[in-house]
């Protein structure tokens, strides 16, 4: 193996010191060697070090030279790949020469010894000095690791402060005020900002650049970034005056008397591509403005970006030119903060919160987890769903405004009152301790896959209305002279619709795993605030309050329970057309129609796939007519509450011709001859609210082979001649892998016999389907295997399956 130095071995299996990953066995080791991450990585380190034979490290380089100097210089050597210059002043340690610094890098390695070889560099009057490039041991950084503020150290240091304090709301207000935008960060901010108009101004005529976001939005912390917005709809009407006045008077002036000698005369903003723009504002932050390094321009970004970094402020800084909503989204946010004083606490703790427990605080701005806006936003929804509200609705706030405050932004209805003593206060009159618990409770019990959030109405409106895509939503569309938006928002796990650009979900980044890890420390977090640890400061000196509420905990009970189970989400996006108009039909029960769905396809993956033989199987009595299954859903709501509520004993006594019902586990039966029609009202309303964990017998599963074992193998050489497709995405062709390894390979000396327990589990967790695994006889000690195997495998067969078109299932 050609990565045997990267591999330990170790008493419970392997460890990978590249990718510093722990594996458990051979075939997960062999899967890891061969896969995305540990190829990249290599790739990343052969190319590091090559690049560290092939440079040579340059001092003496003064401000004003440039690239092509460098490039001129020592291509007398042999032909140079790259340079990297940086403007920045270092002084170096073992001499006393101030100055710029140079990597310059050789398309061949026998380049190097030439130019090092050299007794003298000089270059148009330059002495310089040139070195070997240090060379480093390539070390993998966690994304974890590359947080600059440290929170864990923060929060250790505060620890005895807040235990000290009298009560949680004080906690509270303490986090605010260690955490909070000092004075001096913000007129450092400031003036840097000032700076920055003078400079483009200079480029850009009548330009402004507009902070926005956490610097100025109230909820600032500590070296959080500096997000700027350069409106340059102004230049763009400057550069039309001077081009109309070009024309006329056939001179390069403009009718200001400014000239039109500048950096525009290259670029009509008019027609240029924000990524034109982007780089013209790069190379003035480069040459222009003291201090500011490693610019670069995220083109692929939502909406593009230039990131830099100020050296002096230790600041991290972006700045786009397409974003006048997130400067609405600002003001608005302030509003709210001056509208009600218990926001900003709240905010800041349950930031805290989600940082700490890892729900937050994705690295450079991306990956799966919450940002500090979407967290934001979801305490305002709570706030507006409180009894009575803390916060109106942004309909409210639509309302209250005046003609004169009326504000569209790209076709969005953006109006709301400018100033908060336009809003009449609130009535509710919790403390901040009492809206902590109550944020908890709120969101641990949210049905977040049937409901798609929305400030704007304040309510969670149906996921059903966005299941069929060709139909007109109202909810996109809003009064008044408003361009339409037929754009949909981009659903996932969760998802929360923007204040105004109501097309764009917020929490469109999260994933599976991190939407159910937030609703899991909620609900964590719900159950510690009924505790008085959390409501009275300990007289025995021991954690109480926000110290044990924010404290990094380990594994937990649950997450050792779901080593053997397989979690199947509810994933609009891979339903076809014709089953999510059938789930649409299915009104406010459409999940067990999908739940009966995923079962049937779960049960032709082991037995056609995998050629697994099932002793006892519950999707026998399914109706595999969907036709059925659609009617079965459209029945009145208290029959299908009362057939819910059947015990699980009344499961085998169904017909073998009747669709099965699910069963709803700890639940009393209804009696036969109740009816919710006569039912006590608080029952029918009880029943009605409350969602159900649906669940099936249990599957007797038994397997005779390896079907796991070089599977990948195998199916490399069965699609030789084909296009190449991921792994579960065919049916027919895994078929013929497992058919191929069933004939090549002998028999187990003791079949594998297993349990498969489906469940749909959904209230107060996500909507999905959880297959918990049991061995029942494992002799030969390969069920871990098969579970390591299954646990990515069945989820992508169950989705291809469920993804096809309904003329194509079979």
């Amino acid at each position: 193996m050609s990565t045997d130095r990267d591999i330990k071995s170790t008493p419970r299996g392997f460890h990978c010191i590249l990718c510093d990953v722990k594996l458990p066995n051979l075939p997960s080791l062999d899967q890891h060697v061969k896969g995305k991450k540990h190829q990249t990585l290599s790739t990343v380190r052969a190319t590091r070090q090559s690049q560290a034979e092939r440079g040579v490290f340059v001092t003496g380089v003064k401000p004003d030279t440039s690239e092509a100097d460098l490039a001129d210089y020592f291509q007398r050597f042999g032909e140079v790949a790259h340079i990297v210059l940086d403007k920045d002043k270092v002084r170096l340690k073992s001499e006393s020469l101030t100055g710029q610094f140079a990597i310059v890098h050789f398309a061949e390695p026998e380049t190097v010894q030439a130019a090092l070889s050299c007794v003298e560099h000089r270059m148009k009057n330059l002495k310089l000095k040139v070195k070997p490039r240090e060379k480093k041991a390539f070390k993998f950084i966690h994304k974890q690791k590359l947080d600059p503020q440290n929170l864990q150290q923060v929060f250790e240091q505060l620890k005895p402060e807040l235990g000290e304090l009298l009560s949680v709301d004080a906690q509270m207000q303490f986090v605010v005020e260690r955490f909070q935008l000092r004075e001096n960060e913000k007129k450092a901010r400031s003036l840097f900002v000032q700076l920055l108009q003078e400079v483009f101004v200079e480029f850009f005529p009548d330009s402004q650049i507009l902070p926005f976001g956490s610097s100025v939005n109230t909820f600032g912390i500590h070296a959080c970034d500096l997000d700027l917005f350069l409106d340059l709809e102004n230049t763009k009407m400057f550069q039309a005056r001077a081009k109309s006045s070009t024309e006329q008077t056939g001179e390069g002036m403009s009718d200001d008397g400014r000239s039109e000698d500048s950096i525009l005369s290259d670029i009509d903003l008019s027609s240029a591509s924000s990524a034109e723009v982007l780089e013209l504002v790069a190379t003035i932050l480069k040459r222009c403005v003291p201090s500011v390094q490693r610019v670069h321009v995220v083109s692929t970004a939502r909406l593009p970006v230039v990131k830099f970094h100020h050296r002096e402020l230790n600041l991290q800084g972006d700045i786009t030119i397409n974003n006048k909503l997130a400067v609405r989204n600002t003001r608005f946010l302030q509003l709210c903060t001056g509208m009600e004083n218990r926001l900003r606490p709240l905010v800041f703790t349950i930031r805290c919160w989600a940082k700490q427990k890892q729900l937050a605080g994705n690295p450079s701005g991306a990956g799966p987890l919450l940002n500090n806006y979407a967290l934001t936003l979801l305490v305002i929804f709570y706030l507006q769903n409180c009894d009575p509200p803390v916060l109106p609705t942004v309909n409210h706030l639509k309302d209250m405004a005046c003609e004169e405050e009326e504000c569209v932004i790209e076709g969005w209805n953006c109006t709301f009152p400018t100033q908060p003593i336009a809003v009449p206060p609130s009535t509710n009159t919790q403390n901040l301790s009492t809206l902590l618990a109550g944020f908890f409770s709120f969101y641990a019990s949210f049905d977040f896959t049937s409901s798609v959030i929305s400030l704007r109405e304040g309510r969670a409106i149906p996921i059903t209305d966005f299941l069929c895509q060709d139909e007109e939503s109202d909810m996109i569309q809003d009064e008044g002279p408003i361009k339409a938006h037929p754009t949909k928002p981009k659903l996932g796990p969760l998802n929360l619709l923007d204040p105004f650009e109501v097309s764009h979900n917020v929490a469109a980044n999260l994933n599976e795993r991190s939407h159910r890890s937030f609703q899991r420390e909620c609900q964590e977090a719900h159950k510690y605030c009924r505790s008085l640890q959390y409501q009275q400061k300990s007289t025995k000196g021991k954690l109480w309050g926000l110290v044990r509420l924010l404290t990094p905990q380990g594994e937990n009970s649950q997450t050792r329970a779901e080593q053997t189970s397989i979690s199947i989400p509810f994933k609009l996006a891979s339903l076809p057309e014709t089953l999510r108009e059938q789930l649409q039909t299915s009104g406010e029960d459409f999940w067990h129609l999908w739940f009966h769905k995923v079962c049937s396809a779960v049960e032709e993956v082991l037995t056609h796939v995998l050629k697994c033989q099932l002793t006892a199987s519950p999707c026998a009595v399914f109706a595999d007519d969907s036709t059925v299954a659609a009617e079965e859903m459209e029945t009145s709501s208290a029959s299908l509450k009362s057939s819910v509520n059947d015990s699980f004993d009344s499961v085998g006594s169904q017909s073998e011709s009747s669709p099965l019902k699910p069963v709803v586990g700890g639940k009393r039966p209804l009696s036969s001859g109740s009816d919710a029609s006569v039912s006590p009202q608080g029952k029918k309303q009880r029943l009605l609210k409350k969602k159900a964990k649906a669940q099936l017998p249990p599957w007797i599963c038994v397997l005779q082979h390896l079907v796991w074992a070089g599977r990948r193998k195998v199916r490399r050489e069965l699609m030789k001649n084909t296009n190449s497709q991921p792994e579960g995405s065919c049916l027919e062709i895994e078929s013929q892998v497992t058919a191929y390894i069933i004939e090549k390979e002998p028999e187990l000396k003791e079949p594998l016999e297993f349990k498969v327990l489906p469940q749909m589990m959904g209230g107060t967790e996500s909507t999905q389907t959880v297959l918990r695994l049991e061995p029942v006889s494992d002799r030969t000690g390969v069920f871990q295997d098969f579970f390591h195997f299954l646990h990515p495998f069945l989820p992508r067969m169950v989705e291809t399956l469920l993804g096809k078109d309904e003329g194509n299932e079979k």
